[in-house]
């Protein structure tokens, strides 16, 4: 009897063992999985960022020009305006 349950106790603790290990080596598959999803999620954010520090040059960029434009507007229109006062 005693050899009975010692060998039920030693299956047992195998099977626990081998058990444990499994669970372990899932845990470590889906932590892998997790590393993988955050790296490619902060890429994603990491590009999209360039992408709108880009836009943003380009939309200080167009209007500055936009400015100066108006700027060389006014700029003519005064003088014309001077042009026409003194002409009269």
């Amino acid at each position: 009897m005693k050899k009975l349950f010692l060998s039920f106790a030693a299956i047992a603790l195998v099977a626990s063992v081998y058990s444990c290990r499994e669970a372990k080596e899932k845990a470590d598959e889906a932590g892998d999985t997790v590393t993988e999803n955050v790296e490619a999620a902060m890429d994603e954010a990491g590009d999209a960022l360039e992408e709108a520090g880009d836009a943003i040059e380009e939309a200080v960029e167009e209007t500055g020009e936009a400015m100066e434009n108006a700027g060389e507007e006014v700029e003519n229109a005064v003088e014309e305006a001077v042009e026409e006062v003194n002409g009269n």
